[in-house]
């Protein structure tokens, strides 16, 4: 019977925590932001770096999307395959400079802020000296670029027109968001590092407080079935 009581008063505590766990605050959509990639042959991998930082060799091929994701695990790729020969088969080699393929995605209509519609996606080859940036090479071919004042790549070929990852919430509107650091593992393409600006997120200060407190109240119970069973 002791066992039986026992086991009853965890079964009572493990549902009063699963029920704060699912009670925490609903995590927004994500951000509106201009995500940045490398080829990985046929394929995209995301840019651990911002553009600024990455010096690619003659021949790579680098991606531009946006779109609204939480983070680097869900962001949407270019939807143009990384075919350099394709992208540059007009733009013949030359010695002292270098040939980057860049493919330019700004996006659905879904992803676009309200009152803006995304310009075609498009590619282009740009021939820049040896030690050039990406986004050196970016800015030699899709002109007027907008960076935020820590680096943030926020607009290309003028789109968006407004905002620079600004968090959006699951209606679609979007709110400013914090300015990351340039250095963080979160900061969006065209900082330090580009893994996106959401990040990955754990239970709020709050949530695990109320765990805590639901995780004595049931050590507690089980206290005092123990004695009343004694």
């Amino acid at each position: 019977m002791r066992r039986a009581g026992r086991a009853t008063a965890l079964l009572v505590v493990l549902g009063a925590v699963l029920a704060v766990l699912g009670a925490g605050p609903a995590q927004a959509a994500g951000y509106r932001y201009w995500s940045y990639w490398e080829s990985s042959g046929s394929g995209w991998t995301y840019a651990t770096q911002g553009p600024s930082l990455v010096r690619p060799d003659d021949g790579a091929v680098q991606g531009f999307r946006f779109s609204v994701s939480e983070d680097s695990q869900d962001s949407a790729k270019p939807r143009r395959a990384p075919d350099f020969t394709k992208i540059c088969a007009d733009t013949p080699a030359e010695d002292g400079t270098k040939r980057i393929a860049l493919v330019i995605d700004p996006g659905t209509a879904a992803d676009a802020p309200a009152g803006e519609t995304p310009p075609t996606p498009r590619t282009a080859c740009a021939r820049v000296d040896p030690d050039a940036s990406a986004a050196e090479a970016l800015a030699s071919v899709a002109k007027p670029l907008r960076y935020s004042s820590d680096a943030m790549l926020c607009a290309i070929t003028g789109y968006p027109a407004s905002g620079c990852g600004e968090q959006v919430s699951g209606d679609g509107q979007g709110t400013p968001a914090t300015s990351p650091s340039a250095s963080a593992p979160s900061a969006p393409a065209g900082s330090a590092a580009s893994s996106g600006p959401g990040g990955s997120s754990g239970p709020s200060a709050g949530v695990l407080v109320g765990v805590g407190a639901v995780l004595v109240l049931g050590v507690a119970a089980v206290v005092q079935s123990r004695r009343r069973r004694g």
